[in-house]
């Protein structure tokens, strides 16, 4: 039987982590795709990284999937293209993460939490 925290592991083993100031960076050389995969709730009351994609982590393999037509975003049309994921602390970012590895995504990172996010000065919105 398996825990979350091997959940966890697994996905922080495929998934890498960049720090917020790095991904701060990367944000600001338009390095590729910022997703929030928080609930709506959670983001209303914190924000999120501006211009980020919203999309739950409950909904990605949905979104992700051309073959859902009714659901699909084209935000994720390009599987080589960078993706960088957020949460409130890194964990639905990681399992997330690998939730695309596995969708045949190859470029997608856990940047973390978005309190880290805010706290480096990174840019935001409501």
């Amino acid at each position: 039987m398996k825990t979350a925290k091997d959940y966890l592991d697994e996905a922080n083993a495929v998934i890498a982590r960049m720090s917020a100031e790095d991904a701060i960076a990367a944000y600001n050389a338009g390095g590729g795709t910022f997703i929030d995969v928080r609930d709506s709730a959670a983001i209303a009351e914190s924000g999120t990284i501006k211009s980020a994609h919203r999309v739950p982590r409950g909904m990605i393999e949905f979104r992700a999937d051309p073959a859902v037509e009714a659901l699909f975003d084209p935000t994720f049309k390009d599987k080589n293209a960078a993706y960088y994921l957020i949460c409130g602390a890194g964990g639905q970012a990681a399992l997330t993460g690998k939730t695309m590895h596995e969708m045949g995504f190859t470029n997608v990172t856990n940047i973390g939490g978005f309190p880290d996010w805010k706290e480096a000065g990174g840019p935001t919105e409501s």
